[in-house]
Order: structure tokens, then C-alpha cells, then sequence
């Protein structure tokens, strides 16, 4: 995710910080110190880190068990709206993604049980009112958190962690594309819901959180429409064979005047042997548009070590070949080693249109 920076691994996994959660940070600090003073800012800060470390334990409970499964999980973001653990690939068997799902807000159970029969804290009726009061037991308070993310978390709001139990419980009587398509439906339907709520006084978080939910179960709806497509297909479906290429030797000048003679994005950048080096994309070029540059090769720009398949390589792959880090282009090699191509998630986007029956 762009703007989001590592803060170290967890057996495998990445943790990152999205940079908006700094900014959360800082608000709430300088909010409870400008209304009740110092010590109201640092016990509210403690608090709140307190919070989203329980939403890392939360998430990693999600990359754990996935780990079972022989899921992996790249890495996960923590956002001001909670925490966002990325898995490689979504499990096919409901009953493994049921499993999935619940283990986060398993370990949220398991942190109240620790919280309460450890270290004594109490939840009191009402004690979700006055989360922002620092003068409340800070234990009760956290113990109170992780009751609201366990419900919060259950509700079947696709992609949430209730709504994908909702979408395997589906996919255990229909087409799964069909399971994702009602479960992404239900979930816009409550994150309407939930945005109506936050503008009439529930908050801009709760805004916040109902543009997620909208837009993730929409794009989580098309990726499992696009994969079902993708069954049967190979990468030469939709490869691009016709381009202009650039050597690593070649000036910026040089692929200066390629961007203005074609509509292209990315230019391959082929070995003078004809073999695949790296792909200069059109925004790295534009991002450098002083003449001071244009004497640099364009192996200054280009990307290296992009992910590669034959032609015959399944279209499912080519897609995962897209998921996390920025990949803008696949390049496609032969067995000889030979370069074929490239795909790039414009054209992919234009395949899944092109091949709808």
C-alpha cells in the first residue's frame, strides 16, 4: 500500500504503519492535551497504542491460521480504521476461510479473557461511551475495545471478517462467484447504513469506514468475477505483442521520443541480445522531465526483477503476479528464455471485458 512504511516482520509477515495513522496519532494527542493537559495526552496516546496492538494481534490470528492452510500473508497495514493483513490468496474451501475469518476476533476473546481474569480489569455498562475519558480504569477500557472489535468485526459486512464468513457460509450452496456477488451486495447495503449513521452523529470515522466497505466488497466482487473468467485462460490471451522497446544503454532521451511517438505506458527494456532486462514505465520518465536528465540510460529508471511466465503460464497466476507490491507489468518468456511480450493491468482489465459471455 502506498504511503505506508515497515516497521519490521512478524514470522514472515510484514508489519507497515499507512502514514495517516501518524496523523491519527498526533490529533489525539494534541486534542486530549489541549483540553485536559499533559497527562491526558500521553495516557490517551498509551491507549490507543495499546489498541491497534491488539488489532495486530487480531490480524496476525488471521495470517496464523492462514499459515495452516498454506496461505501467506505478505504483510499488514495498520490504518487509522484498524488493521488490513493482506493474504496471497483467499482459500477456495468455505470451511478453511470460515476458520480464517473468525480467528481475529478469537484473539480479541482471548485478550478480554486475559484482561479480566488476569489483570482484573472490569468492563462496566457503559464503559464504550467514555473510551476517550482518560480518568477510566485504562485496563477496563482496553478489555472494552476488544468486546467492540469482536462485535464490530462479526458484522456480515463483506469484506469484514463476518462477511466473509457469510460469503463461504453462501459458497456452501451456490457458485462462490455468486456467494461474493450477494455478500458484496449485503455488505454495500450496510456500509450505506453505516454512512448514513456517521453523518447524522455517529462520526467521520464511521464515514470513513463505509467508504472502505463499499469500495473493497466491489473490487473484491469484480477480483472473484475476474478469476472465475480467468479459469481455462492462459497468459497469451492477453498478451500485448506489439510495442516499442528500449536497451539499457539508451538514453532518457531516447525513450523521451518513444512516449511521444505511442500511447504506451511501459517500454520492455531488451538486452541487445534480445533478452527481457526490465520494464521503463511512461510516469518514471514524466517524473524526471528536466533536460539535465535526458543523458541518463535508462537503466537508471527501469524496474528490475519483475515477475516473469510462458505463455502458457494460467491466467489465475498472471493476477496473483499483480497482487501486493507494485508490479507494473508481467513479462512473458518462452522456454528458450526468449522475450514474447508483456501484460499489464490495463490490458487485463480490457481482457476480462472483451472475453464476458
Amino acid at each position: 500500500m502506498n504511503w505506508s512504511y515497515s516497521i519490521g516482520k512478524v514470522r514472515g509477515t510484514e508489519l507497515r504503519v499507512h502514514i495517516t495513522f501518524f496523523i491519527l496519532l498526533i490529533w489525539i494527542t494534541v486534542a486530549a492535551w489541549t483540553a485536559d493537559g499533559m497527562q491526558a495526552a500521553v495516557t490517551n496516546l498509551l491507549f490507543i497504542l495499546a489498541v491497534f496492538a491488539c488489532v495486530v494481534l487480531h490480524e496476525l490470528g488471521h495470517a496464523t491460521m492462514a499459515a495452516r492452510f498454506g496461505v501467506k500473508t505478505p504483510d499488514i497495514t495498520l490504518l487509522p480504521i484498524g488493521g488490513l493483513a493482506r493474504l496471497e490468496r483467499i482459500p477456495e474451501n468455505p470451511k478453511q476461510e470460515i476458520l480464517i475469518a473468525v480467528a481475529g476476533p478469537a484473539v480479541n476473546v482471548v485478550i478480554w479473557l486475559v484482561l479480566t481474569l488476569v489483570l482484573g480489569a472490569v468492563t462496566q455498562q457503559g464503559a464504550l461511551q467514555s473510551l476517550e475519558d482518560y480518568t477510566q480504569n485504562f485496563w477496563g477500557r482496553l478489555a472494552a475495545v476488544n468486546l467492540l472489535l469482536v462485535a464490530f468485526n462479526l458484522i456480515p459486512a463483506f469484506p469484514m471478517d463476518g462477511g466473509r464468513v457469510f460469503r463461504a457460509v453462501l459458497a456452501l450452496f451456490m457458485d462462490r462467484v455468486k456467494a461474493t456477488q450477494v455478500a458484496a451486495r449485503t455488505g454495500q447495503v450496510i456500509a450505506f447504513l453505516f454512512g448514513y449513521w456517521g453523518l447524522v452523529g455517529g462520526g467521520p470515522i464511521l464515514v470513513l469506514i463505509a467508504v472502505f466497505i463499499f469500495l473493497a466488497a466491489g473490487a473484491e466482487s469484480s477480483d472473484a468475477t475476474m478469476r472465475s473468467l480467468a479459469h481455462g485462460a492462459r497468459a497469451r490471451d492477453a498478451l500485448i505483442t506489439s510495442y516499442l522497446s528500449v536497451a539499457p544503454d539508451d538514453t532518457l532521451q531516447t525513450a523521451v521520443n518513444a512516449i511521444l511517438h505511442s500511447s504506451q505506458s511501459e517500454f520492455p527494456v531488451l538486452t541487445p541480445e534480445g533478452r527481457f532486462a526490465g520494464i521503463l514505465t511512461r510516469e518514471s520518465v514524466m517524473a524526471h522531465p528536466e533536460p539535465e536528465h535526458r543523458q541518463q540510460p535508462v537503466s537508471a529508471l527501469m524496474i528490475r526483477d519483475l515477475p516473469s511466465v510462458t505463455p502458457e503460464t494460467e491466467m489465475e497466476t498472471v493476477l496473483d503476479a499483480f497482487t501486493g507490491k507494485y508490479v507494473p507489468a508481467v513479462a512473458v518468456i518462452d522456454r528458450t528464455d526468449r522475450f514474447m511480450g508483456y501484460i499489464n493491468r490495463e490490458n487485463i482489465g480490457e481482457w476480462f471485458i472483451l472475453s464476458r459471455k
